[in-house]
């Protein structure tokens, strides 16, 4: 199940049943669809780590929707106690990464995977580093990989950054601050409504059945912040 839920009222503005077995893949498409719906030339579009992913984020600033998505800290490297990748500089200028030793990590090579465009960078420096047992257990070296993309990656984790008050509104249902904006419909959904299972079976008829829950519950919030005469008012 995906919402797109607006911050002020806690409205669906979007939703969508899909098959999908997790979130990664669609963020730009509801995004674009939420975009659409509410008809404007601009969004901004919080989301958890469970959406992070390069080209999606790509292609939602493409269609003028600004991503903030907190970055999962997935290194290997941290759990084994050595240098992460953001302890390396990259150099747009050179096209190269500086390492915490000073050395410059140049471009050795690119390769295709997963349909993205990744380029390698390495140093011949590694093998007479004084601190290589704090960066690599490999034998050839420390080696840096970077997507073609990854310079919008580090824009939005500069935005993140300076806007931790917008990343609060879509962190976990675990955090202590209580300013959640998805679990809200689901939550009311769920138990409020006492819809916390389908009934039905297959993608259009689970489709259907999710639809009139997102009307009902919109229905009550409308309701709720409105006030029934307003409501028929405004519907007449």
């Amino acid at each position: 199940m995906q919402v797109a839920v607006d911050e002020k009222h806690k409205l669906i503005a979007d939703h969508e049943v899909t098959n999908d077995v997790n979130d990664l893949g669609l963020l730009s498409r509801m995004a674009k669809q939420t975009k659409e719906t509410l008809g404007v030339e601009e969004l901004e579009v919080l989301a958890d780590m469970g959406y992070y992913d390069g080209k999606q984020v790509k292609d939602c600033l493409d269609e003028g929707i600004t991503p903030y998505i907190p970055k999962p800290d997935t290194s290997a490297n941290k759990k084994l106690g050595l240098f992460t990748k953001k302890d390396f500089r990259y150099d747009p200028e050179l096209d190269c990464y500086w390492c915490p030793a000073k050395q410059k990590l140049t471009f050795r090579f690119q390769r295709e995977e997963k349909g993205r465009i990744r380029r390698y960078y390495a140093t011949s420096a590694c093998s007479d580093c004084s601190i290589k047992s704090k960066c690599t257990r490999s034998k050839t070296g420390r080696r840096i990989s970077r997507w073609n993309y990854e310079e919008v990656m580090e824009e939005m984790e500069q935005r993140v950054q300076l806007s931790p008050e917008k990343v609060k509104l879509r962190t976990s249902s675990r955090c202590p601050c209580g300013k959640q904006l998805a679990e809200h419909p689901f939550g009311t959904i769920k138990h409020h409504m006492n819809q916390g299972h389908f009934l039905m079976k297959g993608l259009p008829n689970v489709g259907t059945e999710m639809s009139l829950s997102v009307l009902a519950y919109n229905l009550k919030r409308v309701i709720k912040i409105l006030g029934v005469p307003t409501m028929v008012q405004a519907l007449s």
